[in-house]
């Protein structure tokens, strides 16, 4: 109020100037005339904007009359106008929740002349400004609320420098189990230096697979891809190979030599050495793991090329320490089975020979006694699409302990087998630890031997015919009944794909398999291309809860519709609801 009486004082201080300055000229009836001159002189000054002959210190007084005077960060807004000044607080007015901001340079528009237009854009300005404020007021808080996430947003992509080494090995260990220490570690041991220490541990580097790394296959290899290649397995042996156990070379056609030699001779600690579709392995690089390699234990040679006479020197000199020997057949490599029954490899655990992919009826003479008698450790004995001939062994003493530990026999083949019950007997007669039979292709083999072979508790037994032959299909077997009674507390896996045994014979088998007193061991069965009926297989199905593959294709006593492989218990459930 105090403000609002100054002003009014001070505007009819100014405004009684003008009327002595009247008088002199013309004289004033009275004093009720001088307050009415205020109407007229205003009805005058508003005709005399009409005209050009106005003095111009009256238009420079009209032209002042609306200012506006806000002060930032105060709670009101202050209006002065010509006769008074208008104190508007902030929590009455328009401008509810938000201080007033000076407008940017260069936003300013260009002034007119004309000043009725000037005055309609002061009025639009401040509807502008209010409405912006009204509508800016809820942005605000949305950018106050989103300024709340910007910390965490700016530490997630910095997670993994938080981790801990440890976590980090334990990491990258699953991935390396998974896909292999190379290239993955390589590559992750650039992000940062947290990373690199922990992909450098030597424990990720514990079994290492290299193939195609430089080279694509069928091409030619540059000097300078040479010497990168040599660079590479020099620094990787002296700085991640400290622990390796396992290495493997695949599709290496040059510079093989080279890297079995680094890698014998800084990693001490080598147990397994593969080389697969590789080529041009020297007698020197033998040397080297005969001088270096004192902990090597496993050779895998398959599908390779090698100087034969290399390997049989390191037998001959380090073989004791070889557990085992997977190697390829071919008219080279089959000096090493004679070496190997020489006695070369006396704790030999596993050996396997197979065959080429386009090899065709290939065989191998083996002295299955001298074999037995070099090699009284072994557990694992596979001849993969090779077929075993028996070589007699002269003016030496029968052995009468054969394979005590064996626990896998394969001599599963593709092509027609002419192993017979006796030769089978021959192998096995010493060998009741056994697990694993393989004799697919072994159609020599009749029920009644296996039935006599020593081993009581077989678990997978492999006795499919999946060869294609010009003999005519001969009468139904019989005797399959005697198998399955043998093993029926311990099978796991039965396969006799393509035997036509009688569908009696069929019926009691599957009987004596149903009424076992371990009913839930058995999990694969595979009768594809045999005289099963509805009849046999219904109680197989119904109790045998844990059977889990189930191969009926190209079974003709069944109706159309079933004759397909069932795999999973609920597959397997449904096909009994189809057969009652």
């Amino acid at each position: 109020m105090t403000l609002w009486l100054k002003t009014n004082f001070k505007h009819t201080m100014e405004a009684s100037k003008p009327t002595e300055r009247k008088n002199d000229t013309t004289p004033s009836t009275s004093n009720a005339s001088g307050r009415g001159e205020d109407g007229p002189t205003k009805r005058k000054k508003a005709s005399l904007k009409r005209t050009n002959g106005k003095p111009p210190n009256v238009k420079a007084k009209k032209h002042k009359k609306a200012r506006v005077w806000r002060p930032a960060g105060l709670g009101y807004t202050v209006h002065q106008g010509e006769d008074m000044l208008l104190v508007i607080s902030s929590s009455t007015s328009q401008y509810d929740g938000s201080a007033w901001k000076p407008p940017k340079k260069g936003t300013k528009k260009k002034k007119l002349i004309k000043g009725k237009v000037k005055a309609n854009q002061t009025k639009k300005k401040k509807t502008v400004c209010a409405m912006t404020k009204l509508v800016n007021k809820p942005v605000a808080k949305e950018k106050e609320e989103s300024n709340l996430f910007v910390p965490q947003k700016s530490s997630d992509h910095r997670w993994g420098e938080s981790l801990p080494e440890e976590v980090l090995i334990s990491i990258f260990q699953m991935v390396v189990v998974q896909d292999g220490a190379v290239p993955f570690l390589c590559r992750v041991g650039q992000v940062c230096r947290l990373w690199n220490a922990a992909a450098s541990s030597a424990v990720l580097w514990r079994k290492v697979t290299v193939g195609h790394c430089w080279i694509a296959p069928g091409k030619s290899q540059l000097p300078q891809t040479e010497k990168k290649i040599k660079d590479t397995f020099n620094w990787l042996a002296q700085n991640r190979f400290s622990q390796l156990r396992d290495f493997s070379l695949c599709h290496w056609s040059k510079n093989v030599p080279y890297a079995v030699e680094i890698v014998s001779q800084f990693c001490h600690h080598l147990r397994s050495l593969k080389l697969s579709y590789c080529t041009g392995l020297t007698a020197t690089a033998f040397l080297a793991l005969s001088l270096h390699g004192r902990s090597l234990e496993r050779i895998n040679l398959q599908y390779s090329e090698f100087q034969v006479e290399g390997l049989l020197q390191y037998l001959e000199n380090h073989g004791s320490q070889i557990k085992q020997i997977l190697f390829t057949h071919g008219s080279k490599n089959d000096r090493l089975l004679s070496a190997i029954t020489r006695g070369n490899c006396p704790d030999l655990e596993l050996l396997e020979v197979n065959t080429k992919l386009d090899s065709k009826g290939c065989e191998l003479p083996v002295c299955i006694r001298a074999l037995q008698m070099a090699c009284p450790r072994l557990k694992t004995f596979r001849m993969l699409n090779v077929r075993l001939l028996h070589k007699t062994m002269r003016n030496a003493a029968d052995s009468t302990s054969g394979f005590p530990l064996l626990e896998e026999l394969c001599i599963a083949t593709t092509s027609y087998s002419y192993m017979t019950d006796k030769d089978l007997m021959d192998i096995l007669f010493g060998s009741t630890k056994l697990r694993v039979l393989d004799l697919r292709g072994c159609s020599r083999i009749t029920p009644a031997g296996l039935s006599t072979l020593p081993c009581l508790e077989l678990e997978c037994l492999f006795w499919g015919q999946y060869f294609s032959s010009n003999v005519g299909l001969p009468s139904p077997k019989k005797g399959l009944h005697m198998v399955t009674q043998k093993w029926s507390q311990t099978l796991q896996q039965l396969d006799i794909a393509n035997q036509l045994f009688a569908e009696d014979d069929l019926e009691m088998a599957m009987s004596h398999l149903v009424h076992s007193t371990e009913t839930d061991t058995l999990r694969s069965l595979n009768l594809s291309g045999s005289r099963i009926t509805p009849l046999a297989l219904r109680p197989v199905i119904s109790q045998i809860p844990a059977l889990s593959y189930l191969n009926l294709s190209s079974c003709r006593y069944l109706p159309r519709g079933l004759k397909r492989i069932y795999r999973g218990q609920e597959d397997i459930r449904q096909l009994l609801d189809k057969l009652e």
